[in-house]
């Protein structure tokens, strides 16, 4: 496996590999960010600000107001926007190099043996993936070697939601296993130069202007 990946790209791979390759790999195309994505990361930078150094809060935020006082309740070491990331040997090493899959997690709490990993959503809990929440486990396991069980979760803001998952170390093999089939599918893209479409309701969005599905909204 010579390409390195997050859990977005991997995203983005399942979604279309050829919409992948046209943006991540030959960077003929380029991803705009949406209107929600903006506002997503102003909601995210006011919500680390708040938990890291007890900015208040804007009017428009006060109603994460009472979930963020509860996470900062938790015992324990808080780590606001905390970078992480993994080699090949699945080992911890910097962020911004020789890496082969790293993350950013909103939140993560340290209290010894026991973490907490909060990831902070703006949309709607209909499509979420909680393979997020166990890749961010993973990586946490690997940088906090004290740590033997997690409790992570979804936190989706805007509508008073949460789902979550609990992880202990001894679970670590299966955690990986989620990922190794999509790690394999994207190997045989890259060595084969293999790359197939995914047409679907999504394509009207698409930048990807050259492809035989692509549509105008």
């Amino acid at each position: 496996m010579n390409f390195t990946w997050s859990f977005s790209s991997l995203k983005d791979y399942v979604n279309c590999p050829k919409q992948y390759q046209e943006i991540k790999v030959l960077k003929r195309f380029y991803k705009a960010p949406t209107q929600a994505m903006t506002y997503g990361n102003e909601v995210h930078k006011a919500l680390e600000d708040y938990v890291n150094s007890g900015l208040p809060l804007a009017k428009n935020y006060q109603y994460a107001k009472e979930t963020l006082d509860h996470l900062i309740s938790i015992d324990g070491i808080k780590l606001p926007e905390h970078r992480m990331a993994l080699n090949k040997n699945r080992e911890p090493c910097s962020y911004g190099k020789n890496y082969w899959v790293r993350g950013i997690a909103d939140l993560v709490i340290i209290d010894g043996a026991d973490a907490f990993i909060i990831d902070y959503k703006t949309g709607s809990s209909k499509f979420a993936d909680v393979k997020q929440l166990k890749l961010m486990a993973l990586m946490t396991f690997a940088h906090f070697p004290e740590v033997m069980n997690i409790k992570a979760g979804l936190l989706f803001i805007n509508h008073n939601d949460f789902i979550d998952g609990e992880y202990s170390r001894n679970k670590i093999p299966e955690l990986w296993a989620v990922f190794d089939d999509i790690l394999a599918r994207m190997d045989v893209s890259y060595e084969t130069d293999t790359w197939q479409t995914n047409p679907t309701p999504l394509c009207g969005w698409c930048p990807v202007y050259t492809c035989e599905f692509h549509k105008e909204r």
